[in-house]
Formats: structure tokens, C-alpha cells, sequence
């Protein structure tokens, strides 16, 4: 997040797009209520399902899935048209601006409301709704981030904010919202296939020998492989084992029978989990990890803030902290890590990662602090690109709409859509065992519009196949006009109904995330 949460209180716009907020981030939901209603913001929702959130925005846009750079750009024209850009900040903090103007010059209202669906009269409002606004914040999530052209549609978000000079400044930003509690703490440490700690190219031989001097080791200059291509290279042979930390791939992951086939082939296969889920239940070897109120450490959030962890109660069994457990193993294998607690774990990233250098757990003691922080008397930044961009000036791109790699056609007639909902989360590895949570949600459900109900003879309740390219699942319908007429949704939280044996492993170029929330299926009742 270039801001913090509650940063949305300075808002006087606040778009929310491709995100469920008060199913998948209650808290910071609450804070978007407060913005609203005690501080006057108005509230634009861009979502094909009516979500709840609809319920306090002045105004909603219903686009079809898969189309929100489309929307974005028409949002943009109009911006532009009616000369509602921030021209000062654009000229003094900006580059690539022509190429955006030339663009978006296609994307007219009419032409855009073909695409996406939404009314004109919508994307007038919207677009002089955010334009107008001087601060406006974008909060977004996976329902951007997970289609083929993910990457795209995050730069172009990235333009509609800089256009109207919203980054850099108090109550606006652009905001990706977390979906777990250490996901950002995670991706800082390295946990991606092409950077070391701190986003630090492996690609770079300077900062690689940096690294190999700290680790006393020669470090590879080429890029690990993402979740799906390591799927893809255990079928074909290339990957013979895998080492899978707190992860559930057996149901998280697209188009699971190809998964299930790949990890059937593999030699060795060790899991580390606090909870026996359907990947452990495959694994030659579990390794028992500790939870979250059972070890020492830290955590980063979703505003880079970097907080301390408490063990509150000892770990059950032969349960260990993760860095015990990682540290153990690899001693085994010939490589020594000595570490005697996550305070030198600590010491070791300030010294190698930048953003991290003025972190110490003797501060953390006393207060949270966001990176970057660069020195031990440096505040923390609790927002980014205050005075300018950290590349120097902030780079327009010029983003062009792509339909979906799956589209309806007559064998396959509507758009599944997923997502979470408020009761689990993810593959409910932890939720699905407490009584209470399953007792509000015992089990997955496919919304459909009552229209596209009537015209396949399904009542509410009624149990269908849900079908597509690539596998069938059974489900319990609930006619819903929370949907359009062709989209459908199911949550992918039930093993009993893996949505994933439908979902299209398609990938984003860029990103090499998986088009989770777009693919074509028909609906039968059974």
C-alpha cells in the first residue's frame, strides 16, 4: 500500500474495485464505513457481484468480468475530456503522459459500456465523481489482480491515480489490500521466484555478491518458477521434489486435476502446515509447524508496518517455530544456520535488505515502524512517493484492453467468477474445523441470476454440475440477483466442492498469476 489504512478518512473519494472488503478485510471495511458516513467521502464500487459494500456507494459500476482496463481507461477519457487532470503534478512529477493521452482517446463511454456492460450515465458520474476529488484513494485486491491481464490493469489504476495526482499525498494512494496477515512480510523476505530480500534483483551481480558474501555461498542469477510453472515442470519431470511451507496447492490452485497428476509424479514431496490439509494428506513427510500465538518474530501488514510477534502459549506436540524447523533442516543438508532466536533472524535482514536496515527489535519494542526505514533514526514511512517517485518520476503506460483467455460460447455459456466469503478463509484449513463458523456456512453454494435460473429450470436448493473445460463439480444452487445475467460465482473454500477443478490456469505474462476469476462454465441441474 502506498498509505495507510487510515488514510481513507482524508479521503473525499474513495473507489474500491475488485475487492469483497467486507467479507475478506472486515477492519479495514469499517474503516471505509467511517469515511463515508462520519466523514463525508463518497464511495464508487466497481464490481460484478453486488456485494455488500454496494449498500453504502454513491455510486456502482457492474462490469463484466474481466473488463475493468476498459473501465479504466473510460474512466480516464472522461477525466481528461473534462479537463479534470492534474496538469501541474503531471507536468512536474511525470512522464509517458502523451502516450496515455493517445491512448485512452478510444475509450469513449459508448465504446467502453459495449465492453464492460455498465451504462454511460455510470461512467460519466464515476469519472467526475474520482476526478473531481482532490485527495482520492483506490483500494484493490484480487479481483484485479488474478486474470490474464493483471499486471495491466494494476499500471492502469496506477495511471487513472497519477492522473488526477492522487499518489503521494495524504488520503489518496493506490492500495492493494492483503489477503493474509504476513503476505507482505513474506513477499519482502524474498518469497518470489525472481528477487532476494527486500526486492533486490537476483539478476544484479552486485547485489547477488552482496548476498554470497553475508551467506558464504555462490547464488544462481536465474529466477526461480512460480506456483503454476512448478506444476507445469513436476508433470513434465523438470521439478522431482518440493518443499511446501504453509501452503495448500491440492485445493488452491487452478485446474486441480492437472495439479493432482503433477504431484503424483513427483519423487519427494514435504509439507510444513499447522493443520493435516488435503496437500500434507499427499506429503511423504509433515513437518509440524507452530501457529501464529505460538512463536516469536515479526509480521509485516498490509501498510508495510512491521510488528512483533509474542509466543503467548507453547506449541502442541513436536510442533516447531518455522525458522526452527528451516534452520534444522537445512544444518542436515551441509548448509549451517545457527541462528538461537528471530532477534539475530532480525539482525541479519537490517544488515542485507535496505528498506528493513533501521528495524531492530530494541525499536520494536516500543512502536511499529512501516518501510522503508534506512537508519536507526529514521522515522519509517508511513507513505510513499511523498516528493517524488522512488524511480524519480512516475511513468504512464499505455495500457490497452484484452478480453479474457476464456470467453462464453455456446458449449459453455457464463463467466464463473470466485472469491471468498466472510465465514472461511481460503481452502478453511483452519475455519472449516471451528463448530460455530460451519454452522453460519456448512458448505459451498453457486450463485446464479434468477433469470439464467429460470431459463436452465434451477430453483434455490437444488444441487447442479457446474462444468467447464477442464473438470465438473457438484453444488447446492442459490438464485441470487447478486449476479448479472451469465456470470456465476462460487467461494473456494469446500473440498467437497473444489471450484478449482474449473479454474483456468491461464497466466498472466508478467506476474505468471493464474486467471482465477474469470473462465467459462455451464450450469446443469443434476
Amino acid at each position: 500500500m502506498t498509505n495507510p489504512i487510515a488514510d481513507v478518512l482524508k479521503s473525499e473519494t474513495i473507489l474500491v474495485t475488485g475487492s469483497n472488503t467486507t467479507d475478506n478485510h472486515p477492519i479495514f471495511a469499517n474503516y471505509i464505513k467511517e469515511a463515508v458516513f462520519r466523514k463525508g467521502a463518497n464511495l464508487i464500487v466497481v464490481d460484478p457481484r453486488r456485494i455488500d459494500l454496494v449498500d453504502h456507494a454513491h455510486i456502482w459500476l457492474r462490469q463484466r468480468p474481466g473488463t475493468d482496463i476498459a473501465w479504466i481507461n473510460g474512466l480516464i477519457h472522461i477525466i481528461l475530456k473534462e479537463n479534470l487532470h492534474a496538469a501541474d503534478y503531471i507536468r512536474e512529477r511525470t512522464e509517458g503522459f502523451a502516450a496515455l493521452e493517445k491512448a485512452v482517446e478510444k475509450y469513449t463511454p459508448r465504446h467502453v459500456s459495449e465492453i464492460t456492460g455498465i451504462p454511460v450515465p455510470d461512467l460519466r458520474k464515476a469519472a467526475l465523481m474520482y476526478g473531481k476529488a482532490r485527495p482520492a484513494s483506490i483500494l484493490y485486491t484480487m479481483g484485479i489482480t488474478q486474470h490474464t491481464n493483471g499486471t495491466d490493469t494494476v499500471m492502469a489504476l496506477a495511471n487513472l491515480a497519477m492522473v488526477c495526482g492522487n499518489i503521494g499525498v495524504e488520503g489518496g494512494g493506490i492500495n492493494p489490500l492483503r489477503g493474509q496477515n504476513n503476505v507482505q512480510g513474506a513477499c519482502d523476505m524474498g518469497a518470489l521466484p525472481n528477487v532476494l530480500p527486500a526486492y533486490q534483483q537476483v539478476s544484479n551481480s552486485e547485489l547477488r555478491e552482496k548476498f554470497s558474501r553475508a551467506w558464504g555461498v555462490t547464488l544462481s542469477d536465474k529466477p526461480g518458477l512460480t506456483v503454476v510453472e512448478i506444476t507445469h515442470a513436476a508433470e513434465a519431470g523438470r521439478v522431482k521434489g518440493l518443499y511446501i511451507v504453509g501452503e495448500n496447492p491440492l485445493l488452491s490452485d487452478p485446474d486441480l486435476t492437472h495439479v493432482k497428476a503433477a504431484f503424483e509424479k513427483l519423487d519427494f514431496l514435504v509439507v510444513q502446515d499447522i493443520f493435516m490439509t488435503e496437500t500434507a494428506r499427499a506429503a511423504d513427510v509433515v513437518l509440524p509447524s507452530a501457529c501464529f500465538a505460538e512463536k516469536d518474530g515479526t509480521f509485516t501488514n498490509s501498510e508495510r508496518l512491521v510488528q512483533r510477534v509474542r509466543k503467548a502459549i507453547p506449541a502442541p506436540g513436536e510442533a516447531r517455530a518455522d525458522w526452527e524447523i528451516i534452520s534444522a533442516l537445512s544444518t542436515r543438508l551441509g548448509y549451517p544456520m545457527n541462528y538461537n532466536n528471530p532477534r539475530e533472524i532480525m539482525e541479519e535482514i537490517s544488515s542485507l535488505a535496505p528498506s528493513y536496515a533501521g528495524i531492530t527489535y530494541a525499536r520494536l519494542e516500543k512502536e511499529e515502524i512501516a518501510w522503508p526505514c534506512p537508519t536507526l533514526n529514521h522515522p519509517g514511512t508511513r507513505m510513499l512517493h511523498k516528493d517524488q517517485f522512488v524511480r524519480g518520476k512516475g511513468l504512464f503506460q499505455a495500457i490497452e484492453y484484452a478480453a479474457p483467455a476464456e470467453i462464453p460460447d455456446d458449449e459453455y455459456p457464463l463467466i464463473l467468477t470466485t472469491g471468498r466469503v466472510l465465514y472461511h478463509y481460503h481452502t478453511g484449513s483452519m475455519t472449516r474445523i471451528g463448530r460455530g463458523i460451519n454452522e453460519r456456512c456448512p458448505e459451498s453454494l453457486i450463485e446464479i441470476n434468477p433469470a439464467d435460473a429460470q431459463n436452465l429450470g434451477i430453483d434455490s436448493g437444488m444441487m447442479v454440475d457446474v462444468s467447464s473445460r477442464r473438470g465438473k463439480v457438484r453444488v447446492k444452487a442459490k438464485v441470487t440477483d447478486r449476479l448479472p445475467t451469465g456470470t456465476v460465482f462460487m467461494n473456494f473454500h469446500f473440498r467437497e466442492a473444489a471450484v478449482n477443478l474449473l479454474t483456468n490456469p491461464a497466466l498472466d505474462p508478467v506476474s505468471k498469476i493464474p486467471e482465477l476469476k474469470a473462465c467459462a462454465v455451464k450450469v446443469e441441474a443434476a
